[in-house]
């Protein structure tokens, strides 16, 4: 089974296990099949050859303390040459011994690796419950939807995102942009359709926790200041659309919300979609860890473990791991 259980770690500890509970279904249902072994492979990070710091043995400690079941657990696929480069060779290594290929790392989907697309061609190949719940729920996303459809995008990665909106944003009836796709959106020109950025932001001085900051209109900001979170008129704006919303999908922070005088615009648009009456769909690493650092995660309708796959799938891009599976 291919999982995602790319996850954050800390002091060699799993930081965040919201990857591996998603993995249990699957595993879960596996064993009471009746699967007489299970193994497991994922990846964990992007090292170039092996990286201690990045074994898979803290993640395998996590997994075994909530799945009880026969179970083996790959080192990290990407200490491997041959994983991302789809190695024939290594894919049969990974296929050796075993009877049927499961795919349910919907995360790594969109990349033609070894361990995704090259094992699925040597073995009888399934997807996963993860695997199908995401099609399925990111999938409502591109067929009819309750209106009003807001999306708000926002972090520090950039082109994957340009990507999606240019797919979806002008079926959505709002497009709420933070963070530094916002500052991306500025110098890159106007989209096709409406697209609201910050009038006001929290800037700082340099990106640092202890920076001098200032409150003020985006067009106000020093030059070489950089802005860090939306101020208080765009955050009462955003959460005022976001609250009349019945279809919302949210991938981004809007602010550097791991800083707590930085947080205060990811904790409104977080708190605006969790009490919202509509269906939620929120997606990527980061605004996954703000709804668990909030609290917030049960209150959402999906949460997508997806990352880039997700954003890869709402660009209307077919993705080289599920493309692989005979039939879903």
């Amino acid at each position: 089974m291919r999982a995602d259980l790319n996850v954050p770690l800390a002091h060699g500890e799993v930081a965040d296990d919201t990857r591996i509970r998603a993995a249990l279904p699957t595993l879960e249902f596996l064993r009471d099949e009746g699967a007489a072994g299970i193994t497991v492979c994922s990846h964990l990070g992007r090292p170039r050859g092996f990286d201690a710091g990045l074994s898979m043995r803290p993640v395998e400690a996590r997994l075994r303390e909530l799945f009880d079941g026969p179970l083996t657990v790959l080192e990290n696929t990407r200490f491997e040459p041959g994983e991302t480069a789809d190695d024939p060779s290594f894919a049969k290594k990974l296929a050796k011994g075993q009877d049927l290929f499961v795919e349910d790392a919907f995360g790594s989907a969109h990349r033609a690796h070894a361990s995704t697309a090259g094992v699925a061609r040597l073995l009888p190949a399934y997807a996963g419950l993860l695997l199908e719940q995401e099609v399925e729920h990111l999938g409502r996303l591109l067929g009819p939807v309750d209106r009003p459809f807001v999306i708000v995008a926002g972090g520090a990665k950039t082109d994957g995102k340009l990507g999606v909106l240019s797919h979806i944003g002008s079926r959505a009836d709002s497009v709420l942009v933070g963070g530094r796709l916002a500052e991306r959106l500025r110098v890159a020109g106007p989209l096709p359709f409406e697209v609201q950025l910050p009038e006001d932001v929290i800037g700082a001085d340099h990106l640092a926790e202890t920076a001098r900051l200032r409150q003020c209109s985006i067009d106000e900001l020093p030059y070489g200041w950089l802005a860090l979170d939306i101020g208080p008129r765009t955050r009462e704006r955003f959460v005022s659309i976001i609250r009349e919303a019945k279809t919302i999908f949210w991938n981004g922070p809007v602010g550097v919300f791991e800083w707590p005088l930085f947080a205060g615009g990811t904790r409104a648009v977080a708190k605006a979609v969790a009490v919202a009456d509509a269906y939620t769909v929120v997606g990527g690493a980061d605004s996954l860890r703000a709804l668990n650092d909030f609290g917030l995660t049960e209150k959402i309708s999906w949460p997508s473990t997806g990352g880039g796959a997700a954003l890869e799938f709402l660009a209307g891009r077919e993705l080289p791991g599920i493309a692989v599976i005979p039939s879903r």
